[in-house]
């Protein structure tokens, strides 16, 4: 009996320990994941949104709620002018999610309406994409 007291209570000091040096798990998402996306060469993206429309990343965003990104790229200069929404409209809550109508800029939403890409939700501050020099696009889900 003795040694199943004592590996019960040792248990329980274990589990105490892990839970202060977890925190409860508050804040551990944070250090779980990359706050990077790295889609790849800015000349491949370029070429499927000119045939395609703008891309849509399902829950890129995922912390509160099914936050999805909508990766736009309008002119012919592969290097500039990207652009990142939110899937749902400006004018709608986060629940009215939209769906992209093949091969257009235009996006069918929760009550039926289409819309073009530019009415949708803009992203956080500080969320954008970045081209580095070598051609290879990053989407930076870091808010300010």
């Amino acid at each position: 009996m003795g040694g199943i007291g004592f590996f019960g209570l040792l248990a329980l000091v274990l589990w105490g320990v892990a839970g202060l040096v977890s925190q409860n798990g508050s804040g551990a998402t944070a250090n779980l994941a990359s706050n990077l996306f790295r889609p790849g060469s800015v000349e491949r993206y370029a070429a499927i949104i000119d045939q395609d429309g703008p891309v849509l990343f399902p829950d890129l965003l995922g912390t509160d709620g099914d936050k999805s990104i909508v990766l736009d790229h309008p002119s012919t200069d592969a290097m500039h002018d990207w652009h990142i929404y939110l899937g749902h409209p400006a004018d709608r809550p986060i629940t009215c999610k939209v769906v992209q109508v093949k091969h257009t800029r235009q996006f069918t939403d929760c009550e039926g309406r289409t819309i073009d890409v530019s009415n949708l939700a803009l992203p956080p501050k500080g969320i954008a994409p970045v081209v580095s020099p070598d051609g290879i696009l990053t989407l930076d889900l870091t808010p300010d």
